[in-house]
């Protein structure tokens, strides 16, 4: 099925033309029937003659409403131009073919409606030169024009005939697994709950299928399709479709929002973008004006940042930077309308070039306009390079969702990455958190955090390594990144794991003479006393702190509580002693192994306690018995 839209200027005879093609009328409000003008997108659907299934979306024409008509042509595949043979171009014509151009929708017939009302042959050929010199330089400069009388319905099998023609080679909408519907309207059906309507986009959506409101991100199930009143199991990427979700409350859904499934995008506050500034206005653009973007069918208030130029002068293309004041949902190739909200004219639009820029651009960087100029370019191999450039090290499946590409093209672009060597995949292969990186960037981050863990090292020549926790806050790397960064490093053997910490391959702590003094004195206390040795209070006095840290670390000594340590070789002796007495003479209380090695209850009882935690001994009542 393949949709059009039309346009044109009020009372130029938009839905009486699809009245009489279709047999219904568009426009299903009372207050337009009485106005006779469209207030809100019209819906409908007919068949071309070579068999094309054709959906029609009647958009409104009056400045009033001119808004609605935008979010009904961002998803069209031709447009059917309404123009009144009796009036010839209107201030509305200008403005929606304006529009057209800016969307870049390149199909399209020109309907010069109302001829009935003209008995002269001479005014309808000047109304059709004035037409042809209004849209030579536009999308639709090959668009043909019809002469066409609704009320007396002339001329509309050459309309339909010229529309086949039109759609002639149109290619199907692509599937890109990442399907996203942009609600144009939201209402309640008795029995069957919330209804949301749009054109499905990118992707297929499935009965069944969970489903997300974005930017809200609120979470239901579709209970079911229809496209024109057709009940469906599946719906394809290029339909009109209404779709019944079940779990979500209507109020929590408004005109604007979008439906995918869970995880396939994420909203943004700001859009770096290429922007055509319209020919016919007045002023130049200035930096950081207040506009109304128009992005699907979605309409929010955006700050205009300029970037690299001082302002932006009337026919002009210029790179911008908007800031939303509502999170929306983009992707990379989406076009978009920016209007002057008071007075409300249109300003211009373009196209999304990055929807995720991770901050602000300084306005005169260059590497961000060269960037932008790159993007625009439109070669996948330059498209996925720099949307991996700006991600520097991310999720595969979310960079290669962010690029906007094709699947098919963005592996193919990604496989010549590989193989130049410029990017590396990091992970377990067709996982979920399987990574890609700028190999650059890759080793850059492996020799900061080698440099860091070296500058520990010296900084603190007594401690074994540095924890994972801190090292992981100085590096500023996201969780999955520095663990792959980690366990790299791990993997090639150049850095050590040490319970929670980690340290360089290699590196041992040595003790000056003075503080070996100090160990030597202390070690004889041990030796003097083995089973009541100093307690850990007294060592830290009589060393501090570093030096009685490296002692554990070095594992010459062995702390089993936060008062009791021993030395390693005492603390093994009385594991083997214990287990060769509770195997000879049975279970033993704490009383009896205080006496077995002539200490005291605060050894004994950490001693015992420690021999529970290993499974060693198991408690029962005031007694330890071998564990089995």
């Amino acid at each position: 099925m393949y949709i059009i839209g039309t346009a044109g200027h009020v009372d130029h005879g938009k839905s009486t033309l699809i009245e009489a093609i279709t047999g219904t009328h568009p426009d299903r409000l009372q207050e337009e029937r009485d106005r006779e003008m469209s207030i809100v997108l019209g819906f409908d659907s007919f068949q071309l003659p070579d068999g094309k299934q054709i959906s029609v979306v009647d958009v409104p024409g009056h400045r009033d409403f001119i808004e609605n008509m935008l979010s009904g042509i961002g998803a069209i595949d031709a447009c059917l131009f309404v123009i009144a043979a009796d009036e010839g171009v209107m201030p509305q014509t200008r403005e929606h073919l304006a529009i057209l151009d800016l969307l870049e929708v390149n199909k399209g017939v020109i309907a010069l409606t109302k001829v009935d009302l003209v008995d002269d042959k001479e005014w309808l050929d000047l109304v059709e030169i004035e037409i042809q010199d209004l849209i030579n330089s536009t999308a639709l400069s090959d668009a043909p024009i019809i002469r066409v009388s609704a009320k007396q319905k002339t001329g509309l099998d050459k309309l339909l005939e010229a529309l086949s023609q039109v759609l002639k080679d149109q290619p199907p909408r692509i599937n890109l697994g990442r399907p996203r519907l942009s609600i144009d309207r939201v209402f309640i059906m008795a029995g069957f709950g919330s209804v949301v309507t749009g054109t499905l986009l990118d992707g297929v959506l499935s009965v069944g299928d969970e489903v997300t409101i974005l930017p809200g991100g609120k979470t239901g199930r579709i209970r079911g399709l229809q496209t024109h009143n057709q009940d469906l199991k599946e719906v394809s990427p290029g339909l009109r479709t209404a779709v019944n979700i079940s779990g979500i409350d209507n109020k929590d859904i408004k005109r604007g929002d979008i439906v995918a499934h869970p995880g396939d995008y994420s909203p943004t506050r700001r859009l770096d973008v290429q922007f055509r500034y319209l020919g016919d206005l007045d002023t130049p653009l200035k930096h950081d004006v207040e506009t109304k973007l128009f992005l699907g069918a979605d309409e929010t208030i955006a700050r205009v940042r300029l970037l690299g130029t001082d302002g932006v002068k009337p026919g002009k293309t210029a790179w911008l930077q908007l800031e939303v004041e509502d999170p929306v949902i983009a992707v990379r190739g989406d076009r978009y309308i920016l209007r002057r909200p008071s007075p409300s004219e249109t300003l211009g639009g373009g196209i999304v070039l990055d929807p995720h820029p991770p901050f602000r651009h300084k306005r005169f960087d260059q590497e961000a306009l060269d960037r932008l100029e790159a993007l625009s370019g439109g070669d996948p191999l330059d498209v996925l390079r720099q949307t991996i450039s700006r991600a520097g090290i991310g999720l595969l499946n979310e960079v290669l969702n962010q690029s906007g590409l094709e699947v098919i093209t963005a592996r193919e672009a990604l496989d010549q990455l590989l193989s130049a060597e410029v990017v590396l995949l990091i992970g377990e292969e067709d996982s979920s958190d399987q990574l890609i990186a700028l190999r650059l960037l890759w080793e850059k981050n492996k020799i900061d955090l080698i440099e860091k863990l070296k500058q520990y090292h010296q900084d603190y020549p007594l401690r074994g390594g540095m924890s994972l926790e801190e090292l992981k806050s100085q590096s500023g790397l996201a969780d999955p990144v520095f663990k792959q960064v980690i366990q790299g490093l791990i993997q090639t053997e150049e850095i050590t794991r040490q319970g929670p910490a980690v340290g360089m391959k290699g590196f041992e702590i040595k003790l000056s003479p003075d503080q070996n003094k100090k160990v030597k004195g202390l070690m004889n206390q041990f030796a003097a006393n083995p089973t009541q040795p100093p307690s850990v209070k007294n060592c830290r006095e009589e060393l501090g702190e570093d030096i009685y840290n490296a002692l554990l670390t070095l594992g010459k000594l062995m702390q089993i509580s936060p008062e009791v340590v021993f030395t390693p070789d005492t603390y093994q002796n009385m594991v083997a002693e214990i287990i060769s007495k509770i195997k000879d003479d049975g279970p033993v209380t704490v009383a009896q192994v205080r006496d077995l090695f002539g200490s005291s209850r605060k050894y004994m009882l950490a001693f015992l306690e420690k021999l529970d935690e290993e499974g060693v001994t198991i408690r029962e009542g005031d007694i330890r018995r071998l564990k089995e």
